[in-house]
């Protein structure tokens, strides 16, 4: 029973470093200099006048 016990707190810190590592990576994504022109057009979208009627 002292196995499973160890097994359970070894695998909640990973989870907590795994999600740690998946966060960091999604920022260096979201801030990656090579983004920035797609995440500009983005945040335009809201803002432009694309009403056809058809």
């Amino acid at each position: 029973m002292e196995f499973l016990t160890d097994l359970a707190i070894w695998l909640r810190q990973l989870w907590v470093v795994w999600l740690l590592l998946l966060f960091l990576g999604v920022c260096a994504w979201a801030f990656w200099p090579k983004n920035r022109k797609r995440f500009e057009q983005a945040a335009r979208i809201p803002l432009e006048d694309n009403n056809e009627e058809k």
